[in-house]
């Protein structure tokens, strides 16, 4: 029994060293780190510009939103497959991925939702193996907080560029916070507070903003509610006294807007930014942000 323990330990003492021997010899020559969705893409552009010899790149197609039902192509598998580093949002959100990491097709993967204690469960049927709510890059406090986290890990593998990430990680968080101060004072002065939301991606927002979510569109995202249960949702808005349905851009309007129709309840877009253009600007995901703030403002009003 102590001969195979000790060659088990050996065993991962040679994998750690192989590893990271690895990851060394990428570094010398600039690490290539791919993001696994776009908000991630965006998050790991901030905190890397500036640094030379580093690659980065996207893995799925920026159009795709929450990769719930996504299936990996070969290119997926051939861009992964040349990646020193993966940068993940976590809690389910890549599940797609699973066999991909469990193969150990990339030597090193950084799951930025470790930076985020406070984690919600599901509150919808969305399918997701962790059973929590993987949608934290909505909210810039946990973004914020993402942001550092990833700027610490880089740096622990590329020692020369750690200074740099640290200096983009930090300021992009404090822009990050201004935004979180301003989400929780509009939250105090909203006239109405509760909401309906197309999914589960803005549990986290609305935890920030103190808004209750009195149901969701889709109780698996990408899944149109039946005529039946648009009826529900129709009662379950009037006893609510529900201020206003919010969908999403990377959806079909046609169900939101049955249900405002029937309900008589106002429908605007929220965009999650969970996608957007292929040669989106460094401050996308700040300005889909600072959006969503006014059009809150605007469909909800305030006292």
């Amino acid at each position: 029994m102590l001969v195979m323990k000790c060659v088990r330990m050996l065993a991962a003492l040679l994998a750690a060293v192989l590893l990271w021997g690895a990851v060394s010899s990428a570094r010398a020559e600039g690490l290539h780190v791919v993001a696994s969705t776009f908000p991630m893409y965006q998050l790991l552009q901030q905190v890397t510009q500036g640094r030379e010899g580093m690659r980065t790149a996207l893995l799925i197609p920026a159009q795709t939103g929450c990769p719930h039902d996504y299936m990996m192509s070969p290119a997926d598998m051939r861009k992964l497959e040349s990646a020193d580093v993966l940068v993940l949002n976590g809690l389910g959100m890549e599940d797609f991925l699973n066999g991909a990491v469990a193969s150990g097709h990339v030597p090193v993967v950084i799951d930025t939702s470790a930076a985020v204690p406070d984690v919600l469960p599901l509150a919808d049927e969305e399918e997701h193996g962790s059973g929590r709510n993987p949608h934290l890059f909505t909210s810039p406090r946990n973004l914020a907080r993402m942001a550092r986290y990833l700027g610490a890990e880089l740096g622990r593998l590329d020692a020369g560029g750690a200074a740099l990430f640290a200096a983009n990680a930090d300021r992009y968080a404090q822009a990050l916070e201004a935004v979180a101060a301003e989400a929780e004072a509009l939250g105090g002065r909203l006239a109405c507070r509760n909401i309906v939301t197309q999914h589960g991606v803005f549990d986290y927002l609305a935890r920030d903003m103190g808004l209750h979510i009195v149901a969701v569109v889709q109780a698996h995202a990408g899944h149109e509610p039946s005529a039946a249960e648009l009826i529900r949702l129709s009662r379950r808005l009037k006893e609510a006294r529900a201020g206003a349905i919010f969908i999403e851009p990377q959806y079909p309007r046609k169900a939101g807007e049955t249900l405002s129709r029937e309900s008589g309840v106002p429908l605007a877009a929220l965009d999650p930014a969970a996608s957007g253009p292929e040669d989106a600007p460094l401050d996308y995901t700040l300005s889909r942000m600072r959006e969503n703030l006014h059009i809150l403002e605007e469909t909800l009003g305030t006292h």
